[in-house]
């Protein structure tokens, strides 16, 4: 009897934790599928759609989507120097124009890595601001960052044409 104790104690220690290991098996539960990454396509579609939504808020006077889609940190380069979120808003505020007409052609997206990206296009322009004629054509770039799986304009310049 004295030799078959320890056997059974070892048999029901290995009974018990072969039933400890099943239930700490988690049941499968429904979760949701995690959302897919935006594809290359996608994002540059985004970057594109987002440009042209802040051309148009230009025309318009309409500071909300800069608001919008300038990420916090966002700077912005021109011919009076480098200036951040804040600043640009307070001086596109301030600076009455008026916008006819633009387009945007020669459009190019180039990723960085998947979350930043510089987009580059010619702008051809009719308008004024603060009663001076803008460029009628300039090159600019855009660059974009992505958080929170939303793109932001980081960064704007633009560089008159040469006639």
């Amino acid at each position: 009897m004295k030799k078959q104790l320890p056997i059974a104690v070892v048999v029901l220690l290995i009974c018990a934790f072969a039933t400890m290991g099943q239930q700490a098996t988690p049941s499968p539960s429904a979760s949701p599928a995690p959302k897919p990454a935006m594809t290359r396509a996608q994002s540059q579609r985004s970057i594109i759609s987002t440009e042209r939504k802040l051309w148009e808020a230009w025309k318009k006077a309409d500071m909300k989507p800069f608001r919008s889609y300038l990420s916090t940190d966002s700077v912005m380069i021109g011919d009076s120097g480098v200036s951040n979120k804040s600043d640009s808003l307070k001086t596109m505020e301030g600076m009455k124009c008026e916008v006819k007409s633009y387009e945007l052609s020669d459009i190019k997206v180039t990723f960085l890595n998947n979350d930043a990206a510089i987009m580059t296009y010619k702008a051809v322009q009719d308008g004024t601001c603060g009663g001076q004629a803008v460029p009628p054509t300039v090159w600019a770039s855009s660059a974009y960052v992505k958080r929170g799986g939303k793109w932001w304009a980081a960064s704007h310049q633009e560089t008159p044409a040469k006639p």
